[in-house]
């Protein structure tokens, strides 16, 4: 729009209020003739006019509703940004259960193994003592009369069968003890066997997490470099529509001057408001146009005397 009026002016100066000689033409042409070419002119002019006023309100309306999706646009970009940041806070705190989880495993484990070692020592015991007890066996086996004795020397036996029941009672111990172990021995087996196969799907699971985190991560730093994007966008935009309204601005200023400086020189009278740019413009092309009618009367009464003299000299 700028441009159009800077155009409009400098056609106006250069082809109406600059000296120049009008063609031999125009001297033929009747003032009908002359007025009608100035009307057409006219028309002409305020139809460029109004569609450049067109142009420029489409120009405005389109800005302004690119505005509006680019704040909607900005407004779904930081939810998701927000729900994204609380999706990540979330598999953090699963990880830290996770590892949380994996070192009770790692200490019950650790409890077991212990308590493993201290019944293989208690087997061995046993052990022992059953060795000690199949080797007295055959020292009693051997020595019965030397049992005989004993009994009669005991207090605590009234019988030798109730020493041998004593005896296989202590074996039945043993049966119970060795069936424990093995129970025990099972049980352990059975739980590592659990803990390895937990510790691997940890380690799948740690592992699928760090590959969603690292792909999240990525999808981050794009969102960021979306967002980088359409900022500068939106500052080019911003800086854009400054300088459409600072030019404006001037092409407003620069019509009051020259319709104030117009109307003081001609000395006319007029209510128009300084905020009516277009009723200004109105005002300043029929003053233009009343002084190119004038200027050319002028110079066409010039003209004849001199045409008049230079006949009679002939």
């Amino acid at each position: 729009m700028e441009f159009d009026l800077r155009e409009y002016f400098q056609v106006v100066f250069e082809d109406k209020l600059l000296v120049r000689m009008p063609d031999r033409e125009d001297d033929f042409l009747t003032p009908a003739t002359r007025l009608l070419e100035k009307k057409r002119e006219m028309i002409e002019v305020e139809q460029a006019l109004s569609t450049q006023k067109e142009e420029f309100q489409m120009k405005a309306e389109s800005l302004q509703q690119r505005r509006t999706e680019l704040e909607h646009k900005e407004e779904k970009l930081k939810d998701s940004l927000f729900k994204f940041d609380k999706f990540l806070k979330e598999n953090d705190s699963k990880r830290k259960r996770a590892l949380r989880k994996a070192g009770e495993e790692r200490q019950l484990a650790a409890q077991k193994e212990r308590e493993e070692i201290r019944l293989q020592a208690e087997n061995m015991q046993l052990q022992s003592r059953k060795e000690k007890l199949l080797h007295l066996q055959e020292k009693n086996s051997l020595y019965q009369h030397y049992l005989q004795r004993v009994l009669e020397r005991t207090e605590e036996f009234q019988e030798v069968q109730e020493m041998i029941d004593r005896f296989n009672t202590l074996m039945a111990t043993q049966d119970k003890l060795l069936q424990r172990e093995l129970q025990h021995q099972e049980k352990t087996e059975r739980e590592k066997a659990r803990l390895l196969h937990y510790q691997d799907e940890a380690h799948s699971q740690i592992l699928e997490l760090n590959n969603q985190l690292a792909d999240l991560q990525g999808q981050l730093e794009k969102a960021r470099a979306v967002v980088l994007e359409w900022e500068s966008h939106w500052a080019q935009i911003q800086n854009t529509a400054a300088e459409n309204t600072l030019r404006l601005g001037r092409i407003r200023m620069a019509t009051l001057n020259l319709f104030q400086t117009i109307t003081k020189q001609m000395h006319i009278k007029s209510d128009v408001s300084i905020e009516d740019t277009e009723l200004q413009l109105e005002k300043i092309r029929v003053c233009f146009t009343d002084l190119d009618a004038i200027y050319k009367d002028l110079k066409k009464a010039d003209l004849t005397p001199q045409t008049t003299m230079a006949s009679s000299t002939n």
